[in-house]
């Protein structure tokens, strides 16, 4: 992998035999870390939580770099395998509910608590249609607007084709977005 190869969307990316091995780590790392913490953000609405599991992620990787296939995925899709399994594994383990001292600094000066309370509102809402999906349904959803990804990433990671992540993109969002105008 070149450092063009770790710059690029995650699409088509190529390498060598010791891509993984001989890959330029700090570009690897600056290309995809915003999109792997957004999809752990995405999934875990918590961002102490989204760094921890982003690092997890990445130690993994650096781990297992030499484990790395070119001929079967590319390397994004490689890196966002390790992701969902970190993510599973996270939400297996049992866990009591924790609240961040810094959650206290949340309430930014610039918004009202009346804005807050609105947008927290929206987020709590949202999160619990979200949660009313089907785990596949979810997930799609959490790879396209959490981690970003595109419909081929996602086909990729998934096994379905294209046309077919796009389609049940499609379906999920009218759905979820005519519940959200029909409930209150």
């Amino acid at each position: 992998m070149t450092n063009a190869d770790a710059g690029s969307n995650g699409e088509g990316e190529e390498g060598t035999t010791t891509a993984a091995v001989t890959a330029d780590w700090a570009a690897v790392y600056a290309a995809t870390l915003p999109r792997v913490y957004n999809y752990f953000r995405f999934r875990t609405g918590d961002n102490a939580l989204a760094e921890d599991l982003t690092a997890a992620t990445f130690e993994k990787a650096w781990q297992g770099r030499a484990t790395y296939c070119h001929d079967r995925a590319a390397f994004t899709t490689w890196l966002f395998t390790i992701a969902r399994h970190e993510a599973a594994s996270y939400f297996r383990r049992p866990r009591g509910r924790e609240v961040p001292l810094d959650h206290a600094r949340a309430c930014h000066d610039a918004w009202s608590v009346e804005d807050e309370v609105a947008r927290r509102d929206d987020l709590a809402r949202l999160v619990a249609l979200l949660g009313q999906l089907p785990a596949r349904e979810r997930e799609l959803i959490e790879l396209k607007y959490g981690a970003e990804l595109t419909n081929r990433a996602i086909a990729q990671l998934t096994g379905l084709s294209e046309s077919n992540v796009g389609t049940l993109l499609g379906r999920v969002v009218h759905r979820l977005a005519k519940v959200w105008e029909e409930t209150p």
